[in-house]
């Protein structure tokens, strides 16, 4: 606790201070070192993309790898600038290409789920989003380890009005204030806990367990879900690109949702890999030996419970 908090305020809010030019040079330095010396996660990153591309050369997989490096430590500096940046800046560096969706369902009176993957710079979208659009911001997510970092990171997150909320009490949360429209950022593309609890699709050539949280809220809480994804136009500026994937979650069929959003994301990292985190675990879970008797259950028991 003594040595996290001294970090916290001796070196990483100190560093935050300084111009996200400056926190660049300190990351290219490390760029440097973890494509020659020190290759950060190199065997989980080179394991995901032979799974995920496996008609492409180890030469195209190598160039990926590097990219994926660059971008990664790219979003090292704009995560430690993240924790001090102004509103004023993110403002003139995180922009929404269609805004007109979102002001189009806030007419509607449809709250919103916001749902993607860990795909170019999610921060700044977490803690922007509460200005981005008119509707009071929510982001679920599940507790750092630390409880120090994890207190201290959901402040900085929250200043302009973001609401950090636990996967496991969003019901309540959610249940306050009810007069005001909410949008909830969902990203879904983590490992799940559950292999039996999943959404198994294909997914980068592979059978993939997906979480299934963000179809579940749509249609416990009649939440429409848009889909975003953002686009880096030059180093330190991105544009956020909204699709919409429905705004009448019950008037479609188990899995519809959750197909459309992970197509979405699947179509994104084809186009442009290394914007996307491969230094995750993201094929932890075992495909249950049972499959197709499980999804059947699984669909009959969504139909029952929401379409009956």
């Amino acid at each position: 606790m003594i040595f996290a908090a001294l970090a916290y305020y001796i070196f990483v809010i100190p560093l935050s201070l300084l111009p996200l030019p400056a926190l660049y040079l300190f990351t290219d330095l490390f760029f440097l070192l973890i494509i020659t010396i020190l290759p950060y996660r190199k065997k989980v990153i080179d394991q995901n993309l032979k799974r995920s591309f496996p008609d492409k050369s180890q030469q195209e997989l190598n160039t990926i790898r590097r990219k994926f490096y660059r971008h990664f430590t790219n979003l090292l500096a704009e995560g430690i600038k993240n924790l001090t940046i102004s509103k004023t800046s993110l403002k003139r560096r995180f922009k929404v290409i269609n805004p007109e969706l979102m002001n189009e369902l806030a007419k509607k009176g449809k709250n919103v789920l916001l749902v993607s993957g860990h795909y170019n710079n999610w921060e700044w979208l977490i803690t922007s989003q509460a200005f981005l659009f008119p509707f009071e911001a929510y982001g679920i997510g599940m507790p750092l380890t630390s409880k120090f970092w994890d207190k201290k990171i959901n402040a900085r997150r929250s200043r302009f009005g973001m609401k950090v909320i636990h996967a496991g009490n969003y019901k309540e949360a959610l249940a306050t204030n009810t007069e005001q429209l909410k949008s909830v950022l969902v990203l879904s593309d983590q490992s799940p806990g559950d292999a039996r609890k999943s959404y198994w699709t294909e997914f980068l050539h592979q059978r993939t367990a997906v979480l299934f949280g963000a179809e579940l809220m749509a249609n416990e809480l009649d939440y429409a879900v848009v889909y975003f994804t953002t686009h880096l136009k030059k180093r330190g500026f991105y544009e956020m690109e909204l699709k919409l994937i429905t705004d009448d979650a019950k008037s479609l069929s188990w899995g519809e949702i959750t197909e459309q959003h992970v197509q979405f994301l699947e179509q994104e990292i084809a186009a442009k890999p290394e914007f996307w985190l491969w230094s995750h675990k993201r094929w932890k879970r075992e495909i249950p030996t049972d499959l197709e008797q499980l999804k059947q259950q699984q669909r009959e028991k969504f139909t029952a419970k929401y379409r009956s």
